[in-house]
């Protein structure tokens, strides 16, 4: 079993998480950017402190519409920087109002992000983290690979002996759906 399933067992918080969120695939624009943003924010500090805060980002990123974070300005990282709830780091702040950015332009051209994360499937975690790199701000190794397993577009979210696992591969996430021609690292085993 992976150390995230074992760790979140029977936990308050990481349980929930473990069992009905991470790994599961996402549809809705808002909720991949919420996801991002999260994950940008873990960044330092420990994904507990990120879970325990998460209401807090919704109410303060309001719901995480991102065609309102898109249009922040000053007074609303200046809102942001004041708001204890939150985690008040001047650069994550100004990366979520960036990426809300981007991420108003991807929906723009693909139609939805994840048409954009599709367009792009099947490739290996090194490729990815290129490409969020090139594409987003504050969004190294760790934060872009977390990202996509806590979405579906790369595996180990969770080990095969774990029980979530077999719901979400009922699910059919994106890394589940790799053709023959993938990069190996992705390719699952039958």
């Amino acid at each position: 079993m992976s150390w995230y399933c074992k760790a979140a067992s029977g936990h308050p918080i990481h349980g929930p998480y473990h069992d009905t969120v991470y790994g599961f695939p996402l549809g809705d624009d808002n909720a991949f950017f919420e996801r991002l943003v999260l994950e940008l924010n873990q960044a330092g500090l420990s994904w507990l402190t990120v879970l325990k805060k998460t209401e807090n980002f919704q109410a303060a990123f309001e719901g995480f519409d991102i065609g309102r974070v898109a249009a922040y300005g000053e007074g609303e990282v200046a809102r942001l920087m004041n708001d204890a709830g939150i985690i008040r780091n001047r650069l994550k702040i100004a990366a979520a109002i960036h990426n809300a950015q981007v991420f108003r332009e991807l929906i723009g051209e693909f139609g939805s992000f994840a048409a954009w994360l599709d367009h792009h499937h099947p490739r290996p975690k090194d490729d990815w983290v290129k490409l969020f790199k090139q594409t987003f701000h504050f969004t190294g190794g760790e934060i872009t690979n977390e990202f996509l397993m806590s979405i579906g577009y790369l595996p180990g979210a969770h080990s095969e002996t774990c029980p979530v696992y077999d719901e979400i591969a009922r699910l059919n996430p994106p890394w589940m759906r790799v053709s023959g021609d993938c990069p190996p690292c992705l390719r699952r085993e039958k």
